[in-house]
C-alpha cells in the first residue's frame, strides 16, 4: 500500500505572553545579559491583549474559525483590522494564558509546577467549564501553595516565578540540584510543550469522533528534547502526552528535524500505517517558549505590535485508507537527500519538482502548496521578508524554467496557488503542515484535487552540519478501491470468480 488517510486534524494556539515575556529567549537573553534594559521596559506595552489575539485574522486562520480565503481577503494590516473574538474553532482553540498554567499543572507528575492557591481555586473553576477536560484529568490539579512557599522556591532553590497579570501566581520548580538538563528553564519549556501537546491531542480526538483507546500510537514532532545529563534528548515526549489524554493503548517515540519535523511525522506515520505495522497514528506537536517574541525586539524598536505571544500547537490522525477520507501520497515524497544543494533552487527542485515528476504531474496540477507560512506581519519587521510569497516565487520561476510556466504567468500562478501566511514563528509550525486541515476539507468537500505540504529545516543550528534538510508529500482525494493483483482485479472480481469456480467444481461433483 503506497497510501494513508488523513482522518482529521487540529490546532491550537495558547496565549503565553507573560511567558514570553520572561522566558523566551530574546527577552530572556536580554534580561540576563543587561538587566531591566530599554527593550525590555518597551516591550510590555506593545503585546497583544489576549482579547486582541483571539480575534487576529491569522489565528483565527490556524484554528480554523475563518477560512484562509477569508484571511486572504481580509483588509491588512491584520493587527488593526480584528474580527469577532472567537476562542474556539472548527480545529481547536485559542487557550488563555491563566488557564494554560492551569493545564502545566495538570501535566506535571513531579510536583514541578506550584500554584498559589487563591490562583489555583480560581483556574480550577474554568478549567472544570473546559469542553474537553475529564474528571480524571481535572483531579489532577493541585490545591496549591502559600505565596510564602512559593517565593522560598525562587529566591533559595532555583524556581522560575510563573506570572499572570503582573504578579507572581507559581513557579516551576529544578528536577535536580546539579543537572542543568533538569533546570526549571528546561522543564518549563517541556512542560508547555507537554501540555500544549495534550490539548491538541483532546481537540483530535473530538475531531475525528474517536476514543482515546482506539489510538495505537502517537509521534511527538516538537523542537523540544527530554532527557537529564545521561541522555540529552531521551525522550518520550509522545508517551507523556498519551498518559494525560487517555490513550492507554498507545506506544509512541519523538522526531526531531527542527522546522521539517512535522513533515517527518507524518511520513513515518503514513508509512507505519500502510505497511500495517500500525493503525490508528496520532501525530502531535506541541509549542516553543523560546520562540515567543523572538524577533520582538524589531518590533519594539519599529513601534510596532509584538504578535509573538502563542504557543503553535498542531495534530493529525493518519489511519487506513477507506475510500472516502483524503489521502498522503507515499510513492511521490519529496526528499531533500544530503547531495541536493542547499540552494532555493535546489531545495525546491528536491521538494516540488522531483515528486511531480514521480507522480507524472505538472506544477500546475498541485492546486496549493503550503511551504513555510509564517505570519508576515511578524517577519517583515525583523528583516526577514514574507516567506511564503518568497516561496511561491520560488517555485514559480522553477516551474518557468522547466518549460511548464510562461514567465509573464507566474504572477497570476502565485496567485493560484499560493497561500497567505498564517502561522507562528514558533520553528516547527509554520513548514506546511497550519495548511493541512483546511486542504483535508476542501478535497472533501470537492473543492480541491489535491495540495502539496512542504516540510523545511536548518540543520547548521545544531552545529554539526551546514546541510539543509526537507522532505514534502502530496494529499490528494481518496483512490479507487485497491486492486487484488498487477492485472487489475478487484477484490470484487476475485471473489466472483472464486465463487464461479467453486460453482463449476460443485457441477463435476454431482456429475
Amino acid at each position: 500500500m503506497t497510501r494513508a488517510a488523513i482522518k482529521g486534524t487540529a490546532y491550537c494556539l495558547n496565549y503565553a505572553s507573560e511567558l514570553g515575556c520572561y522566558y523566551g529567549n530574546t527577552p530572556y537573553t536580554e534580561r540576563v545579559e543587561h538587566g531591566e534594559s530599554e527593550f525590555i521596559q518597551k516591550l510590555p506595552p506593545k503585546i497583544q491583549s489576549y482579547e486582541a489575539a483571539a480575534s487576529y485574522p491569522p489565528n483565527l486562520a490556524y484554528i480554523g474559525a475563518m477560512s484562509v480565503e477569508e484571511l486572504e481577503a481580509s483588509a491588512q494590516p491584520w493587527y488593526t483590522h480584528l474580527k469577532d473574538l472567537s476562542r474556539f474553532g472548527k480545529y481547536g482553540e485559542i487557550m488563555p494564558e491563566d488557564e494554560f498554567i492551569g493545564l502545566m499543572d495538570l501535566c506535571d507528575v513531579f510536583d514541578l509546577i506550584w500554584l498559589e492557591k487563591t490562583f489555583a481555586a480560581e483556574v480550577r473553576e474554568k478549567l472544570e467549564k473546559h469542553p474537553l477536560l475529564k474528571k480524571e484529568q481535572l483531579d489532577r490539579l493541585e490545591a496549591g501553595h502559600d505565596l510564602s512557599e512559593i517565593n522560598a522556591e525562587t529566591e533559595k532553590d532555583g524556581a522560575l516565578p510563573l506570572y499572570y497579570g503582573g504578579k507572581v501566581v507559581g513557579c516551576c520548580r529544578k528536577g535536580h540540584h546539579s543537572d542543568e538538563n533538569l533546570a526549571a528553564h528546561i522543564l518549563l519549556e517541556n512542560l508547555a510543550s507537554k501540555a500544549g501537546g495534550v490539548l491538541v491531542l483532546l481537540h483530535l480526538l473530538k475531531n475525528t469522533g474517536m476514543d482515546a483507546l482506539e489510538v495505537r500510537y502517537v509521534i511527538e514532532c516538537s523542537e523540544e528534547a527530554v532527557g537529564d545529563m545521561n541522555q540529552r534528548g531521551g525522550g518520550n515526549i509522545a508517551k507523556a502526552i498519551a498518559e494525560i489524554a487517555g490513550c492507554k493503548n498507545a506506544s509512541g517515540c519523538d522526531v526531531r528535524g527542527f522546522c521539517a519535523a512535522p513533515v517527518d511525522a507524518m511520513t513515518i506515520a503514513a508509512g507505519l500505517v500502510a505497511s500495517g505495522a500500525q493503525a490508528n497514528v496520532a501525530v502531535v506537536s506541541g509549542g516553543a517558549i523560546p520562540k515567543l517574541f523572538m524577533n520582538a525586539r524589531d518590533h519594539v524598536r519599529k513601534d510596532l505590535p509584538a504578535l509573538e505571544n502563542c504557543l503553535g500547537n498542531f495534530a493529525a490522525m493518519i489511519t487506513p485508507p477507506d475510500g472516502v477520507t483524503p489521502e498522503m501520497r507515499l510513492d511521490a515524497l519529496g526528499v531533500h537527500t544530503v547531495g541536493a544543494g542547499a540552494s532555493p533552487q535546489a531545495v525546491t527542485t528536491a521538494l516540488v519538482y522531483e515528486p511531480l515528476q514521480k507522480a507524472g504531474l505538472t506544477f500546475t496540477d498541485i492546486d496549493k502548496y503550503a511551504p513555510e507560512l509564517h505570519i508576515p506581519e511578524i517577519t517583515l519587521p525583523a528583516g526577514a521578508g514574507n516567506v511564503p510569497e518568497a516561496n511561491f516565487k520560488m517555485i514559480a520561476a522553477l516551474a518557468v524554467m522547466k518549460q511548464q510556466l510562461e514567465k509573464q504567468a507566474m504572477p497570476e500562478f502565485i496567485k493560484k496557488h499560493g497561500l497567505p501566511g498564517f502561522a507562528h514563528t514558533q520553528g516547527h509550525i509554520p513548514s506546511g503542515v497550519p495548511y493541512l486541515g483546511h486542504a483535508v476539507d476542501a478535497i472533501k468537500e470537492g473543492k480541491m484535487t489535491r495540495a502539496m505540504i512542504i516540510g523545511k529545516g536548518s540543520l547548521f543550528l545544531g552545529r554539526l552540519t551546514n546541510l539543509a534538510d526537507g522532505l514534502s508529500f502530496m494529499v490528494e482525494a481518496a483512490a479507487p478501491a485497491a486492486k487484488a493483483s498487477e492485472g487489475g482485479i478487484t477484490k470484487d472480481e476475485v471473489k466472483h470468480v472464486l465463487l464461479d469456480v467453486l460453482a463449476e467444481f460443485a457441477e463435476k461433483l454431482k456429475a
